[in-house]
């Protein structure tokens, strides 16, 4: 089937499941399509990284490294490998010559100055090593949550990513985060520390602060910009975010 048809089977399917967990599980009668699952380590992914590796479930693991991470994320990511060692977890460089290039045009913190300078910085050092990352992919699981901005409250657990022609599933679309957080103390699934001094959304160290109490959980990443404005291009087809009514 197309991916078209695929995503709208994924909907009907994991849709009718009431348990993120059982999401996850559902995906093994996928195993005939290529799975990926990008993890920037955050409270979400660390859910579904454990999720992966206690189903066994037959994913590819990869994230990106932009240059610009806290020392906390890369922590994270060395505790991860140690805690689940059955699952591989590959890491995705921006390209060389481009991060140099984007440098000298905009110098190292360009991307305060405009925001088609920091589109420019999201491009180079996470939209095209994640377009490597998922060449060949046919349904790509990520941790996005309706919470997380007004950009995504109508989204559902699967999606078409019409421009990437691939089918992308988020368990946790409908999960708030008392009940991940619930998770994680659970199963005592390492996580970012940064997400107890105030920062619940994690990105490169220059563009995340922490957000103060009663701003919007995404108000901590690009704080210069408009409100809702604050995405990376990562979850973006042509500027917006594809809908399921498109399917």
């Amino acid at each position: 089937m197309d991916k078209k048809e695929l995503t709208a089977k994924l909907v009907e399917e994991l849709g009718a499941l009431d348990h993120w967990e059982d999401r996850i599980e559902k995906l093994k009668d996928y195993s005939d399509y290529s799975i990926a699952f990008s993890t920037s380590y955050s409270l979400e992914d660390q859910a579904i990284l454990h999720a992966i590796a206690q189903y066994d479930v037959p994913v590819r693991v990869f994230t990106l490294d932009t240059g610009r991470l806290f020392e906390q994320t890369h922590k994270v990511a060395q505790e991860s490998r140690e805690t689940y060692p059955n699952v591989a977890i590959e890491t995705f460089y921006p390209d060389a010559q481009k991060t140099q290039e984007l440098v000298a045009k905009q110098g190292i913190n360009g991307f305060f100055e405009s925001v088609e300078n920091r589109k420019a910085c999201c491009f180079v050092r996470k939209v095209e090593p994640l377009g490597r990352a998922l060449e060949g992919v046919d349904i790509w699981i990520s941790g996005l949550r309706a919470a997380h901005s007004e950009n995504r409250s109508d989204m559902h657990v699967a999606e078409l990513d019409a421009g990437r022609d691939i089918a992308k599933v988020s368990p946790l679309i409908d999960v708030n985060i008392d009940a991940l957080r619930s998770y994680i103390d659970e199963y005592d699934i390492p996580y970012n520390s940064l997400h107890d001094i105030g920062y619940p959304s994690i990105g490169c160290a220059p563009c995340t602060r922490p957000i103060k109490p009663g701003e919007h959980p995404r108000a901590g990443r690009w704080w210069w910009e408009e409100d809702n404005k604050q995405e990376c291009g990562l979850h973006l087809v042509d500027g917006k975010l594809v809908r399921a009514s498109n399917i």
